[in-house]
């Protein structure tokens, strides 16, 4: 299988295809480009690239959609998901998003001899400021769209653990048809919001590493950054008190995989007794972009806060 860490952009010279797999109400909005994001696991990416890139090749030329993933170990905070964005009109976008979500079915969900629709849960990244939108005054938007659907639509609160993050989760539980309409109710909602097409600048912005590499731009072209004071890798030690790393480092060393994954940036923590000279702290040593250890100093920071408040 070609290697999960490459970025996929579709190809300009793919034709869209005029089938679609479900039918969609005719709307105005169809035409204007937009763009949905969810999460898959690392082995549900594999299969979405397929071999040697195949896969996604075929879902692109057949629904007109370009499909881009994160690189593996690329996650959406507080979750080991990869992230998948789907780009196009709403037409493309569903058509594309209907053959990610069968082949995903069958080759994960489906049992042998199994008559029943299985029932899946698929969950869409959508920027805190467009929720208020799919709720709609008085949950009524919310209500209607579950009604609709037949799917169950429940929105994450507000992760406030994770430094800078301003996405929720959108958990859609149901049938491929349910999850199709809600996804369908959802996006035509998302397309009327202006701040919803800012996201698209930026598909994958959890990962640091990410502005280092190669990205993909709208013509599908490979591009880099440019590699500016910000990106350059240093290191910057500071103190946290002994009797608050275990809440940076959490059980089994998560907190500390968390700030790194979120962040970009590599930490090391001294060895108990190996304290900043003249206290009692011990040393965390942040290595990376200063964009990097921004975030992970923050993050840090928060993580002992929180600590000390409940001990106050």
């Amino acid at each position: 299988m070609e290697s999960p860490d490459t970025r996929y952009a579709s190809s300009t010279d793919a034709p869209p295809n005029q089938s679609s797999p479900r039918d969609s109400p005719t709307r105005e909005s169809t035409e204007k480009n937009t763009h949905i994001r969810f999460l898959v696991s690392n082995a549900e990416a594999g299969s979405v690239i397929g071999k040697g890139g195949a896969t996604i090749s075929e879902f692109q030329s057949q629904s007109g959609a370009r499909i881009q993933l994160s690189r593996n170990h690329e996650y959406f905070p507080g979750t080991s998901d990869r992230i998948i964005m789907v780009s196009g009109t709403i037409d493309e976008i569903l058509k594309a998003v209907d053959l990610i979500l069968s082949k995903l079915l069958n080759e994960f969900y489906v049992e042998d001899g199994e008559d029943v629709d299985p029932r899946s849960k698929l969950r869409l990244i959508v920027p805190n400021s467009s929720c208020g939108g799919i709720i709609g005054k008085g949950g009524a938007n919310i209500k209607s769209f579950i009604e609709d659907s037949q799917a169950g639509i429940k929105i994450s609160p507000l992760d406030n653990n994770y430094f800078g993050l301003n996405d929720r989760l959108v958990t859609l539980t149901g049938t491929l048809d349910e999850q199709m309409r809600a996804i369908d109710l959802i996006i035509s909602k998302l397309v009327e919001d202006p701040h919803y097409a800012q996201s698209f600048s930026a598909p994958f912005p959890y990962a640091a590493p990410a502005y280092n590499a190669m990205n993909y731009g709208a013509n599908g072209a490979g591009v880099k950054f440019q590699n500016n004071k910000e990106d350059r890798s240093t290191s910057v030690t500071i103190g946290v008190a002994d009797e608050h790393i275990g809440v940076v480092v959490g059980r089994g060393g998560r907190n500390l995989m968390e700030i790194s994954q979120a962040s970009g940036a590599r930490i090391k923590i001294s060895d108990r007794g190996d304290f900043m000279s003249g206290t009692s702290d011990r040393k965390v040593t942040i290595t990376g972009s200063q964009r990097a250890i921004r975030v992970a100093e923050a993050m840090i920071s928060q993580k002992v806060a929180s600590a000390s408040d409940r001990t106050d």
